[in-house]
């Protein structure tokens, strides 16, 4: 029988380590959000917690390529279980890429401008992972559709935050330096939000294709 387990693997392990990805996906986000109070009370940030939540997240991605390397039968298919473990992946990736741009920004970081950005990321990563967890039990397709909605409303609104912050960059009191980068910047926090939605896209083309 151990030989049995050794051949089939144990389902479980996929789900865990999809569900862990969703999770520091989302732990990444919330500590955007408080890096973004830091620097709103004035206070020296740490990036320490940032660098430890890149560290689990590329463990956990470690984990399922060498787990996909060794399982001859996944509860999912290989191809899916693939995508949506890189996709997740991605989401931290650019969440550190933000807090490096804003750790070394040259002049005042805008506060206002990012809170509504980093609010509908955090929409946008919990539904991701209730998507993601609902993996597991086989998928309510209705609930799944409703995660959903609250995800394309996430990057909805980020779009057209975007476009407004891109009209105040335009014609405010901005100079060239400033407005080329703070205009990476908006951009990077929408790219993360776009991941959440890519990420939950996958989860969707899952549940339609089992359903």
């Amino acid at each position: 029988m151990l030989w049995l387990k050794k051949l089939f693997g144990k389902e479980d392990k996929f789900f865990d380590l999809l569900e862990a990805g969703a999770q520091e996906a989302k732990t990444s986000v919330d500590l955007l959000g408080r890096y973004l109070q830091t620097l709103s009370a004035g206070t020296p940030a740490n990036l320490d917690d940032f660098v430890q939540s890149r560290r689990k997240e590329k463990q956990i991605r470690y984990q399922m390529i060498e787990a996909l390397s060794r399982t001859f039968v996944t509860p999912l298919e290989r191809e899916d279980i693939e995508a949506l473990s890189f996709a997740l992946y991605r989401i931290p990736k650019s969440i550190e890429k933000i807090v490096e741009r804003l750790s070394i920004y040259p002049g005042q970081v805008p506060q206002d401008a990012f809170h509504r950005q980093a609010e509908l990321l955090s929409l946008a990563a919990e539904a991701v992972v209730f998507m993601v967890k609902d993996l597991r039990g086989g998928s309510n397709l209705e609930k799944i559709r409703e995660a959903n909605d609250r995800l394309q409303y996430a990057e909805g609104e980020a779009d057209k935050l975007m476009l407004e912050r891109l009209k105040e960059l335009y014609h405010g009191p901005y100079d060239a330096k400033e407005v080329v980068i703070l205009q990476e910047l908006y951009e990077i926090v929408e790219r993360a939000v776009d991941r959440c939605r890519n990420a939950g896209n996958i989860v969707v083309q899952i549940v339609l294709s089992h359903s």
